[in-house]
C-alpha cells in the first residue's frame, strides 16, 4: 500500500511538471517575449512573460544572487514538507494527497525554470478592462488548486465528496 502512495504522487506531480514544462516550451519557442496573442478580447490572452520574482512579482527587485538563493531555500522546503505532510496523509484523504501533489509538481515545474533562466515563465494572461491579474502558468495553476484543497481540508476538517 505504502509503494503505491508514493507511485501515485510521482505520477501525478510528473504530468504537473510535464504539462507545465511542455507548455511553457512552447510558448518559448513560438511566442516571442514581451508579445501578446489575444484569445478572448477583454479577457484572456497568452503572452509571453519571464518572471524574475515569485508570485505577483514578488521580490522581483532583489538582487538576483541574493533572489535565487530565498526561492531555491524556500522550494526546498516546501518539497521537505510536502513529502512530510504527504507521508502523514491517510489512505481515506486521496483529495488530500492529490493536493500535495499538484503543489510538488508546480514546485518543481517553477524551480526547473529559475534553474534554466533564471526566471519563471509565464503566458496565461487574465483580464477584465484595465484590471489585469498576474500571468501564470500550469505549475502556478496546480500549486493554487492545491493549496484550495489543503486549505478546504484544514477548515472544514474533511474532503470534498
Amino acid at each position: 500500500m505504502l509503494k503505491n502512495k508514493y507511485i501515485k504522487l510521482l505520477v501525478y506531480a510528473g504530468a504537473v511538471i510535464l504539462l507545465d514544462q511542455l507548455s511553457k516550451e512552447l510558448i518559448i519557442r513560438y511566442l516571442p517575449s514581451n508579445q501578446i496573442i489575444p484569445v478572448l478580447k477583454g479577457f484572456f490572452n497568452i503572452t509571453h512573460i519571464h518572471n524574475p520574482g515569485g508570485a505577483f512579482g514578488l521580490m522581483a527587485n532583489l538582487n538576483p544572487a541574493l533572489r535565487s538563493f530565498i526561492f531555491l531555500f524556500i522550494s526546498s522546503l516546501a518539497v521537505g514538507l510536502i513529502f512530510y505532510f504527504y507521508k502523514k496523509t491517510p489512505p481515506d484523504y486521496p483529495w488530500l494527497a492529490a493536493a500535495f501533489a499538484l503543489i510538488l509538481g508546480g514546485a518543481i515545474g517553477n524551480l526547473i525554470d529559475r534553474a534554466r533562466f533564471g526566471t519563471v515563465v509565464d503566458f496565461l494572461d487574465f483580464y477584465v478592462g484595465n484590471l489585469h491579474w498576474p500571468a501564470f502558468n500550469v505549475a502556478d495553476s496546480a500549486i493554487t488548486v492545491g493549496i484550495v484543497i489543503f486549505v478546504f481540508h484544514l477548515v472544514f476538517k474533511k474532503m470534498p465528496e
